[in-house]
This record gives structure tokens, C-alpha cells and sequence, in this order.
């Protein structure tokens, strides 16, 4: 791991970021679905993490894509996969300043909806392996992409789905196939913040912790194949 490099990466991405107003305007979204959520006074869990899983998606999956799929459109993906560079200091660049964008969005998201979580530890060590799989799942998406508009497009099924997939829980009862969808990490991550608001086990923390880290193994492991893949083609 080249320190030197993963900075290089990371300040090359911020310029783009910077620079891009379609992609940087798109972490206001979640603020202000937060922000709106306050102000009407709703108090459900569900409504306290609709907006952190909107950022999950509209920030950390869209950007994500949305900015390798620009070097790839450009070509410079594959300079940069074809330089000295390892596996390990490309993905640490490209996700490092998607993930503290979405630090500080889900910081800012939690603020604003009035949410207080009765124990941060647990639900930090979610968020940062929630956090974790939606770069994977954007990376992912750029990595089948080849434009900037592809990719646009292709994250918007990924946005209605894990953003707004917990909600379809409550029609399981008339539709049971969609009792699915909780199993997604966004429905995972409600479950076990209803789990702490009141005396929970070890496996009620446990289960949904593990099952978000599940998937982000399965998301990266896919990623890494895909990304090797790309540099021989």
C-alpha cells in the first residue's frame, strides 16, 4: 500500500467531484428529505432512515459510479489500472473520498432528521459496513458501464431498491414475496436500530451486522473479479 499514490487518487477524484455539479449536487438530497422529515414531526424508524439510506444510494453508490464511469469514459481508468499502482491503493483512492463525503452526509442526515440512536457504537459499526457495501455496489455498476449516462441510468433501480425496499415491508402481508426485501442491508440496518431501543441479545445486534457484512463481501468480491477482468480486455 503506496500512501503517496492512494493521496494522488483521492485529490484527482476530488477535482472531479468539485468540478461536476450533476454528481457533488446530488449529496443535498438526502439533507433535505432529512431536513423536510424533521419539520413534519415524524417519528418512526423508518422515517429516521429513509434518509440515511437515500444518502447510502444518492451519495455513496451514485458517486461512486458516476466517477469511475467518467474515467472510463475518458480512458484514464485504465492508465490508472496499467500504472504502478496496486489493486489496493486504486480501491482505497477511488472510495476514499466517497466514503468521507458520505461520513459526513450521513452525520449531517442523522442531525437533521432528529435522530438519537440509544447506543452509537453499534450503529457507527453498521453504518461504516453499510458504508463500506454501497462503494462496492457502485464501483460495481461503473466497472459494467462504459459513459457516464450508462451509469446514470443503471444506479437508478439500485436507488429505488435499497433506498425505499425496507417500505415494502409493510405490504409483505398482501404480497409475501416482498418479505425479501428484508433482507437487503437497508432493511437490516432498521431492524437492528429498533433492536437497541429496547433490552436486546447478543444475536438480535449480531445477526444484522453479520448479514450487512455478508454482503459487502459478496459485493467486493464480485467487484475485485470484475476489476481484473477490465485490465486484460
Amino acid at each position: 500500500m503506496n500512501l503517496i499514490r492512494i493521496q494522488a487518487i483521492f485529490m484527482k477524484d476530488y477535482k472531479e467531484f468539485s468540478r461536476n455539479y450533476a454528481v457533488s449536487t446530488m449529496v443535498l438530497l438526502p439533507l433535505i428529505m432529512a431536513f423536510i422529515y424533521n419539520k413534519t414531526g415524524v417519528d418512526s424508524m423508518q422515517a429516521y432512515f429513509l434518509p440515511i439510506n437515500l444518502a447510502f444510494v444518492a451519495v455513496t453508490s451514485f458517486v461512486q459510479c458516476c466517477l469511475i464511469a467518467e474515467e472510463k469514459e475518458r480512458n484514464t481508468l485504465r492508465s490508472l489500472m496499467l500504472s504502478p499502482a496496486s489493486l489496493l491503493d486504486i480501491l482505497l483512492g477511488k472510495s476514499l473520498l466517497v466514503f468521507s463525503i458520505t461520513a459526513l452526509t450521513i452525520m449531517l442526515s442523522i442531525f437533521l432528521v432528529g435522530y438519537n440512536p440509544a447506543n452509537w457504537l453499534i450503529i457507527a459499526t453498521a453504518l461504516f459496513l453499510s458504508a463500506v457495501f454501497y462503494i462496492g455496489l457502485g464501483t460495481l455498476c461503473a466497472l459494467f458501464t462504459k459513459t457516464i449516462l450508462e451509469a446514470s441510468v443503471a444506479i437508478l433501480p439500485i436507488m429505488l431498491i435499497f433506498s425505499f425496499g425496507p417500505f415494502a415491508l409493510q405490504l409483505s402481508g398482501t404480497y409475501p414475496i416482498l418479505q425479501i426485501a428484508e433482507w437487503l442491508p437497508s432493511a437490516q440496518i432498521i431492524i437492528l436500530a429498533v433492536s437497541i431501543e429496547h433490552v436486546f441479545t447478543a444475536t438480535e445486534i449480531l445477526a444484522p451486522i453479520i448479514l450487512i457484512l455478508v454482503w459487502s463481501i459478496i459485493i467486493w468480491f464480485f467487484t475485485i473479479i470484475l476489476y481484473k477482468k477490465r485490465m486484460v480486455d
